[in-house]
């Protein structure tokens, strides 16, 4: 594994590239965002003929997954009703399946760097193709 310790413009488009790769395999029409540390935008692509929604919803699963430093998968029953942080969606936080926080380091010192947000397939689809990116992300 590479270390890095911030997403850059280079891996951010390669981690997209993948992600859609993947959604062809799915079959899947998706937007995929990449955001750094502070959940800022670095990249963005969607893919033609996607969701309208997926413009706002990938953002907010990377974004989501950076500050709550987990997969928007398993923040999703936290945030449902019963769930320790119900009430948690809203305004920018995405509570489903395909947001994942992007780590660097090594023990004490790992810390979240950043996290892909995908949107336009189901859920299973859009957690495949944001794993996808993320390895990118591992393997560099």
């Amino acid at each position: 594994m590479k270390f890095r310790d911030a997403v850059g413009l280079e891996i951010a488009l390669r981690m997209c590239e993948a992600a859609i790769r993947q959604a062809a395999r799915e079959g899947a029409l998706v937007s995929v965002a990449v955001v750094d540390a502070g959940g800022h935008l670095v990249t963005f692509q969607r893919m033609e003929g996607a969701e309208i929604a997926g413009p706002v919803l990938a953002p907010g699963k990377a974004y989501t997954s950076v500050a709550h430093r987990m997969t928007t998968a398993d923040l999703a029953p936290l945030a449902a009703p019963g769930g320790e942080l119900y009430g948690l969606a809203g305004d920018r936080f995405v509570c489903f399946g395909g947001g994942i926080p992007l780590w660097a380091g090594y023990g004490e010192g790992e810390r979240v760097v950043g996290g892909v947000g995908v949107s336009g397939g189901t859920v299973a689809q859009d957690v495949a193709c944001a794993e996808a990116a993320a390895s990118v992300w591992r393997t560099g």
